[in-house]
Parts: C-alpha cells; structure tokens; sequence
C-alpha cells in the first residue's frame, strides 16, 4: 500500500474532479500492474493498473487507495466491474468512496463476485492526499491550505510592507511545488496590487501546472484571473477541490476567522522583523478557544528556514 499512496500523489492537482488514486497489482510476490489517475481524471488509476498486467491479473491482488468506482460513465466502464472481469482474486482497499455513486457499492460488487477484501489499510494517509475530493464530498467545498511565510516575531513584511523576501530558495522552491499540487492559487487584492506576484510554478520539468489564479476583492479582477468577490464565493467554487491561499494578512485572517482553513503551512526563517503579522483579528472570543484546533503534522528544514505543518481538527 506504501508503493500505490506515493503513485496516487503523481496526479495530485491534476485529476480533477476525479480523486488522485494509486492502484498496484501484484502477484506471486511480483508486481505485474501500477497505475494513478491520469491528468484529465481518465484513465482511472485500476484501468492503467490492469492494462499493464493483462492477462497476468487473473488471480493476482490489486491495491487501491480509493474503494473502486461502481458506476459507469461515458469516459469509461466503472473500475469494479473492470477488476472482476480481469479475474482479480483480492482487493486491499485504504480508504472508502463518500460519493453516493459509490459508497461502499464498489466493495459489495467486488464481494458479490467473491473476491476477498481487506480495507482501511493506511486509510488516513490515503484521505491526507486526496484531501480536495473527501472536502468537496463532505463538506461541499475545496480543501483549503493557507500559506504563511513568517518571521520569528510572526511578521509578513517590513512596516513599509516590505516582504522580499522573508523565506530563502529553499522554502521559496516548496513553496512552488505546493503551487503545482493546487487546482487554485489565491491572494487578496492588496497583496496583487503591492506585489504583482507571478502566482506560477517555477520548478524545472513542472512549468506546464497552471492553477487557477483567483483574486478575491470588492472590485473586479485583472483580465485572466479569477474574481472572487467574497468567502461565500470560495465555497461556492466548483472547479477547484484544493485552494492554495498565499496571502495577505487581512485575507488569512478572513479566512481562518471564517473556519475554512484545512491546512497551514508556516514557512518560518530565522529573522526578527518588528513588522507586520501575520494575522489581524480571528473572531476568538477567549484564550481557551484557540486551543485544541491544530494538530501539528510535520516540521522540516528547508536551508535555515523551517516549514510547520498543521491540520484543522475538525
């Protein structure tokens, strides 16, 4: 299951509105069959698997990521119907399908068919990559990140709104790779006006991601990106499952004044600024109601500065 996760995580941001799935088939000890979602949302992930293992997939064991789809389209045959007629024997299966297509129909036709299974193996692993599908099925909106890239004292930029640059290459560069796993890049109007940011992917051999740009403001966008003109209109975004937020300070605050914030990636660089923060007013009442929100994820180093993962407890 470790091998079909890290091959779901190559359509992330590129599969839409299909889920990013990772499907190995292995047997005799062997694997015969790896797929994931292709750009677009077509091939499924188990249609790519099984066209690599042919024939050979006749009583082999299939990994997916995702419970197999149970309805067809006319972009292809459902994926449980396609591995019962392949003859796969046995099915391991991380997390199950919220949509109502699916849910759990996909498991009761693999055992209507009399194949074994076994599920929820690393099932919050597989939902953590497929985050935007499980958000816009549960929560009928895009799963939000918002980037903060931070001083040590919580600054943005300088008091003349300085903020080139706080981060070095290191943490820029992943930040630019987070780009090119987003369906949609926002910024509030103040930051495109005072900083005129590219909002592009910059990384060699990853240049051709093109997010969506967004801009939410009172007042009409730019030609060629995306008005958004108030949080109602973000949650009401239906092309985009995952949502890259990179500033500025009055649209985070907004933002996670609003409790639409999944995920924070807080880039942090060892200096002291005595500028501007990071967050203005959040709407917190009290103390105690800012405890027990985030859980922390990960902390890695990037050069000298240091990126903080933490996701919304919900």
């Amino acid at each position: 299951m470790g091998a079909t996760l890290a091959l779901s995580q190559r359509g992330v941001g590129r599969t839409g509105p299909n889920p990013p799935v990772g499907c190995v088939i292995v047997r005799d000890g062997r694997v015969i069959g790896r797929g994931w979602t292709q750009p677009g949302g077509r091939p499924h992930a188990e249609a790519m698997a099984l066209a690599q293992a042919d024939q050979d997939a006749r009583g082999a064991t299939a990994y997916v990521t995702l419970e197999p789809c149970a309805h067809d389209s006319s972009r292809g045959p459902a994926c449980a119907a396609s591995l019962i007629t392949a003859g796969i024997a046995r099915v391991v299966v991380a997390a199950g399908d919220p949509d109502t297509r699916t849910n759990g129909k996909g498991l009761a036709k693999l055992a209507a068919a009399g194949i074994s299974l076994v599920t929820g193996v690393r099932c919050p692993e597989a939902e953590a990559i497929m985050a935007g599908f499980f958000s816009r099925q549960r929560r009928r909106r895009p799963h939000i990140t918002l980037k903060l890239a931070v001083s040590l004292d919580g600054s943005v930029a300088m008091t003349s709104g300085e903020s080139k640059w706080i981060t070095g290459d290191r943490a820029r560069a992943h930040a630019h790779l987070e780009r090119a796993r987003a369906d949609m890049i926002l910024v509030g109007r103040g930051t495109l006006d005072a900083d005129s940011p590219r909002l592009d992917v910059r990384l060699e051999g990853l240049e051709d991601r093109a997010p969506i740009i967004a801009v939410m403001s009172s007042t009409p966008a730019p030609d060629g990106l995306r008005h958004l003109r108030d949080l109602q209109a973000l949650a009401a975004v239906t092309d985009a499952d995952t949502v890259l937020a990179e500033g500025g300070a009055a649209l985070a605050s907004s933002l996670v004044a609003a409790d639409l914030v999944d995920r924070l990636l807080l880039y942090r660089a060892p200096i002291l600024v005595g500028g501007r923060p990071a967050l203005a007013a959040i709407g917190l009442a009290n103390l105690a109601d800012a405890h027990g929100r985030w859980a922390p994820a990960a902390v890695i180093a990037l050069g000298t500065d240091r990126l903080e993962t933490y996701h919304r407890i919900r």
